[in-house]
C-alpha cells in the first residue's frame, strides 16, 4: 500500500471537516435517498428525469463523502508552539513587496487568503514554516523574489461564527 500523504491542519479545521462529514452522512444522505424514493414513484425509470437527477446527486454526494473520509484518515493536528511558524500560528511579517502583513498558517482545506488564511503548502506559507521571530526569508513568487522579516508569531484565534 502506498504511503498516504499527511493532511496537516489546525484543530479547528479538523473539527469543521468532521462536522461537514457528519452532516453529509447523517442528514444529506437521507435527504437524497428520499429524493430517489419520491422520484421512483413518478413511473418508468428509463424516462424519469427526476430519478436521473437524484441518482446524479447521490453520486456527487458519495464522492464528497469519500473525499472527506480520506482527508479525515490522513489528518494530523500538530501541537502549536509560538517558538516558530507552524500550522495553527498567525505570523506577522514585513516584506519588501507587500509591506506589513499578518496571515494565519492553516491546512490546505482551510485556505482563504482574502481573509488572512494561507496554506502551509503555499509559496509564502512554506517559506515561513519553521522560521522564528526576527528571521528574514526570501521566497519566489510570480512577481519575483520577495524578502520577508518575521515580526511576531502567535496562536491563531478561532474564527468567529
Amino acid at each position: 500500500m502506498a504511503d498516504m500523504k499527511q493532511n496537516i491542519m489546525t484543530a479547528e479545521g479538523l473539527k469543521e471537516l468532521q462536522e461537514q462529514y457528519d452532516y453529509l452522512t447523517s442528514v444529506r444522505r437521507n435527504e437524497v435517498a428520499k429524493q430517489i424514493e419520491v422520484a421512483r414513484g413518478f413511473g418508468d425509470l428509463s424516462e424519469n428525469a427526476e430519478y436521473d437527477e437524484a441518482k446524479k446527486e447521490q453520486g456527487k454526494l458519495e464522492e464528497e463523502i469519500s473525499r472527506l473520509q480520506a482527508l479525515l484518515r490522513s489528518a494530523v493536528v500538530e501541537e502549536v508552539s509560538t517558538d516558530k511558524v507552524s500550522v495553527g500560528t498567525t505570523v506577522k511579517f514585513t516584506s519588501d513587496m507587500l509591506g506589513e502583513c499578518e496571515y494565519a498558517i492553516v491546512g490546505t482545506e482551510q485556505t482563504d487568503p482574502e481573509n488572512g488564511r494561507i496554506s502551509y503548502e503555499s509559496a509564502i506559507g512554506a517559506a515561513l514554516v519553521g522560521r522564528k521571530k526576527g528571521e528574514t526569508v526570501e521566497v519566489e513568487i510570480p512577481a519575483g523574489t520577495m524578502k520577508m522579516t518575521i515580526l511576531s508569531i502567535k496562536p491563531t484565534q478561532k474564527k468567529a461564527d
